[in-house]
């Protein structure tokens, strides 16, 4: 970060406290004139395992029972913010018991008494919209046996943050954080009594945040789907709040529903989980198809291109690839070099994975899950094919990206087909990326061809010169599949095929033309609800390239004796937190 990107955080956070204290010292009477109803999901598991005192957030697990969550001390900033944003009300709430609702309510006041005031990280304008809109949906939950004082000090708080997020929403960064911002501000100016002056500023702010953040296809910057589900739940949240105050909803508001529902759509696997790229995960269960039935949008993209991504599905299966070049500039700060990438999910079960984000486990794991061995692709000479910034105007920005990504999406013989390639090795190496996949139309069967070309004689001089750097030993390649962790995979047929089974009781089998060693090492699997990366497998298709073309045909397939349909009603099971997950 420069030295002007500090001065105007620090700026940003002494304007941010002189404002809610200014909020804290007003004294507004108010109540509920309307309460939208709960539309947040939580885990009824996680919050049996939050109101037992384990509290897993950001990675970290902190087991302390019997205690007052913010008595905790957090182990770094991402933590607290779970905590002052109170995502974790929903979970609470899903629970029920109790136990659980005796801990929302003394958490809940104890906030107050500490940080009502205007004190603590919880008082920027995304995390106070984000608990605003928890306080609103939960409020019966949290008042249920308090009255008299305890109940004027909720609502006290409520208008306070109310004003605070007036006068602060256009602090709060583009994208996600403002999105937040607003549904928070739209959420408390309709259902408290005294803040309505609140709702029409905020309304027209989220119309052009709409327009400017959305494009056309139903897209965001960061093209993160797990980020674009999280402005798609805003969005639609603050639409029915408004429909059922009897407010009519901005042209732009609607029409930004409208784009994203079917790009969303496009980015579900057959299990219904979103595909894992540019720093996004699966998504919490469930959460994808409660918002997209609110929204009320039934239409959807045909297989194609969106958001950058395209999408191959028949029978049972899914496939989901990274067809465009990375996010640019600032969006690009937890973007992955991942150009070319695919994920492949069977019914319920993914078969082929990328790593996933390992932000939440610290930076050494971010950096690693960002780059390109993290993903299912083709690698060359062990680099990524997006290289990450430096400097500390750029640090963290993906730089020297593929800018050139051709793709095609069309019918095959037996099936469809995607092709495409990418640029991402021109500069180091002279080589293009290209790769095809064909997925039958039955969805039991899928061929794939990787190539490294040098297009032009400017390429072959290239070429020529990172050969010279290795001795003429050829140049090191490697195609990845990394599989999740419920796969178990084994070298077959002496070592020319890998067998895996899904816990459906599927099995696939991968093979490849020969010209390549294949093996089967170890990976890992990053998922934020877990305490350390998951250990799993990859396949890799390893070679050293000698010419100026070179071919890899590989194929997967479930093996003749998977019957066409599977009652699958394995259950996963619920494990429980503990310091050994």
């Amino acid at each position: 970060m420069s030295h002007s990107e500090t001065l105007s955080a620090h700026l940003s956070r002494l304007m941010n406290r002189l404002a809610a204290r200014r909020a804290a010292w007003t004294r507004p009477a108010t109540a509920f004139v309307s309460q939208p109803e709960p539309r947040t999901i939580g885990s009824f598991a996680r919050g049996r395992q939050i109101s037992s005192g384990n509290f897993l957030f950001s990675g970290h697990l902190l087991q302390s029972p019997e205690t007052n969550m913010w008595d905790l001390e957090a182990p770094d900033s991402s933590f607290a913010e779970d905590l002052h944003g109170f995502g974790w009300l929903d979970d609470l709430a899903a629970a029920g018991d109790p136990p659980a609702r005796t801990c929302a309510q003394d958490w809940v006041w104890t906030w107050i008494d500490r940080y009502g005031g205007g004190k603590g990280p919880g008082w920027t304008p995304d995390l106070t919209g984000r608990r605003l809109i928890r306080w609103i949906n939960h409020a019966l939950f949290l008042l249920n046996g308090h009255e008299g004082n305890d109940s004027a000090a909720f609502y006290k708080s409520l208008a306070q943050q109310t004003i605070f997020l007036g006068r602060r929403w256009k602090a709060s960064r583009p994208g996600l954080p403002r999105f937040e911002a607003l549904t928070g501000l739209i959420y408390a100016g309709l259902s408290l009594e005294g803040m309505e002056s609140h709702v029409d500023p905020a309304v027209r702010a989220l119309a052009r945040e709409c327009e400017s953040q959305i494009d056309a296809a139903g897209g965001i910057p960061t093209r993160n789907p797990e980020e674009l589900l999280d402005v798609f739940t805003l969005l639609t949240w603050a639409s029915v709040a408004l429909s059922e105050s009897g407010l009519t909803l901005s042209k732009a508001h609607w029409a930004a529903i409208e784009r994203i529902a079917p790009t969303l759509r496009t980015l579900r696997h057959s299990d219904g989980a979103l595909a894992r790229f540019h720093g996004g995960g699966r998504g919490l269960e469930g959460r994808l198809d409660h918002a997209l039935a609110n929204s009320g949008v039934k239409t959807r993209q045909p297989d194609g291109l969106s958001m950058g991504y395209a999408r191959l599905s028949a029978g049972r299966t899914s496939v989901i690839i990274d067809a465009a070049p990375p996010p640019e500039g600032r969006a690009s700060i937890n973007a992955h070099a991942s150009t070319l990438a695919f994920e492949l999910t069977s019914g319920r079960r993914p078969l082929i994975v990328n790593c996933g984000s390992g932000a939440q486990f610290g930076a050494q794991w971010q950096r690693a899950g960002r780059a390109t061995p993290s993903h299912s692709t083709l690698v060359v000479a062990r680099q990524s094919s997006s290289r990450l910034g430096r400097g500390p105007q750029r640090q963290n920005w993906l730089t020297e990206a593929p800018r050139k990504v051709p793709i095609a999406v069309s019918q095959a013989p037996d099936g469809l087909r995607f092709e495409g390639a990418h640029d991402g090795y021109l500069k180091t190496h002279g080589l293009t990326h290209t790769r095809s996949i064909d997925l039958t139309f039955d969805g039991r069967g899928i061929a794939g061809e990787d190539m490294l070309l040098t297009l032009a004689d400017a390429d072959k001089r290239r070429f020529d010169k990172a050969m010279d750097a290795v001795g003429l030993q050829g140049i090191p390649y490697a195609v990845r599949f990394h599989l999740h962790p419920d796969v178990d995979a084994s070298l077959d047929m002496g070592g020319a095929a890998v067998s895996m089974a899904l816990k459906s009781g599927e099995i696939w089998v991968f093979r490849t033309d020969g010209r390549v060693k294949l093996s089967l090492e170890p990976s890992v699997y990053l998922e934020k609800t877990r305490l350390k990366p998951r250990a799993t497998k990859q396949i890799v298709l390893s070679g050293r390239m000698m010419e100026y073309a070179t071919r890899t045909r590989w194929s997967l397939a479930k093996a003749q004796e998977t019957p066409i349909g599977i009652r699958d009603l394995t259950q996963d099971a619920l494990e429980p937190v503990t310091e050994d997950d």
